[in-house]
């Protein structure tokens, strides 16, 4: 049943009233909202006022020209982002579709749609035995037995049966994987089926280690003969005794020992006495022991600039000596890599960049020389 005429306005007027009291609510919350902006934006002027000014030495954030916000960077090489390269195939094993699967009509037009690449390891090898089966013959001239001539110096390790290749192998994850003597009886039973106990490898690592002395010895001599050569040290624990690795490089050879101590004399006991090349490494204080040539990297230097840059924020001083560092790097870098030119003499040559050599140490120690003997950060 409808309403009648009276019950509409009724209606209506009840309807009008709650709508006007919506909107009245609304221009409340609205000018509740305006007069809190007002007021965060008071707050915000007088924050603005109270700012100090970046200290004169404080470079101001670079903004970007209409040029660069139009022209997108360019992407990077992949050998420069170290991205994943694709390994080559080893096989190749193709996966056709004749028939279509829904209605089997033949298909038509076929192409490479993908390629996915599985990586995986051939199942370990078992050991191979070998039996060297040495013949001999009587001689009736010298009345004796005569064995056929057998060298097995490249093959096993002294008068064992492990070869070179399994000496190696045993060598290898007792050394640089550390693995417990105790479980390397079970890594080679487990993958390649060979059943050796544990006392045998214990007693032939001393002999794998005195096998291996002459070719160590070339290595070493060959590094010492070289032109180059760049030394490091770190932290090394073995059998619960602190201790330290050496490495001496040159670009084909690497040499690595142990030492118990870090002191300077393990550097001349390394390189030898005679060294006639450039020996390279960090600052640390052992090194320079050795009275050879003597590069230190200027990364380390560089670093503890930049350290003693952000450890004093407010202090102009220790910037301007910053910068002043850097440029000097910038120009020693500058010069090596333009270099003299392939016109040059070598005797020329050499008294350039002695001369160029010497211009450069005279400005690092006039950059340094305040600070000796100071209690100033960059005194060290």
């Amino acid at each position: 049943m409808g309403m009648t005429a009276e019950e509409q306005i009724e209606h209506l007027t009840t309807q009008m009233k709650l709508a006007l009291e919506e909107v009245k609510q609304t221009r409340d919350h609205w000018q509740t909202t305006q007069e809190e902006l007002r007021q965060a934006k008071a707050r915000l002027a007088e924050l603005e006022k109270l700012k100090t000014p970046p200290p004169s030495f404080v470079k101001a954030t670079a903004k970007k020209s209409k040029a660069e916000e139009k022209n997108p960077r360019k992407k990077r090489e992949a050998h420069v982002t170290r991205a994943r390269k694709r390994s080559a195939p080893t096989q190749i094993e193709e996966h056709r579709i004749v028939a279509c699967p829904d209605c089997q009509m033949r298909l038509g037009g076929r192409s490479l749609a993908r390629v996915r690449a599985s990586i995986d390891v051939p199942p370990p090898p078992r050991v191979e035995v070998t039996d060297h089966r040495i013949s001999q013959g009587w001689c009736s001239g010298c009345q004796r037995w005569h064995e056929a001539p057998a060298d097995f110096s490249g093959q096993v390790v002294g008068q064992g049966r492990p070869g070179v290749r399994l000496a190696s192998s045993i060598a290898y994850v007792r050394t640089v994987m550390r693995l417990p003597l105790r479980q390397i009886p079970a890594v080679r039973r487990d993958l390649h089926g060979l059943e050796v106990s544990l006392g045998e490898w214990v007693e032939r690592l001393p002999r794998i280690k005195a096998f291996a002395h002459p070719v160590l010895d070339g290595l070493k001599t060959a590094i010492r003969a070289s032109s180059a050569g760049q030394a490091d040290e770190t932290g090394w624990r073995e059998d619960g005794q602190h201790g330290s690795i050496w490495s001496l490089s040159t670009p084909p050879i690497r040499d690595d020992d142990s030492h118990q101590s870090r002191g300077g004399e393990v550097v001349t006991s390394l390189i030898g006495e005679a060294f006639p090349g450039v020996r390279g490494s960090d600052c640390s204080a052992g090194y320079p022991i050795h009275q050879g040539l003597h590069h230190r990297s200027w990364v380390p230097f560089l670093r503890d600039i930049h350290e003693r840059k952000d450890d004093f924020p407010d202090d102009q001083d220790r910037h301007q000596w910053a910068k002043q560092g850097k440029a000097l790097d910038e120009q020693a870098v500058a010069w090596a890599e333009k270099g003299v030119g392939p016109l040059v003499s070598p005797h020329r040559q050499q008294r350039l960049r002695a001369a160029h050599h010497h211009t450069i140490e005279q400005q690092l120690w006039a950059m340094g020389r305040p600070s000796v003997r100071t209690a100033a950060p960059q005194h060290t």
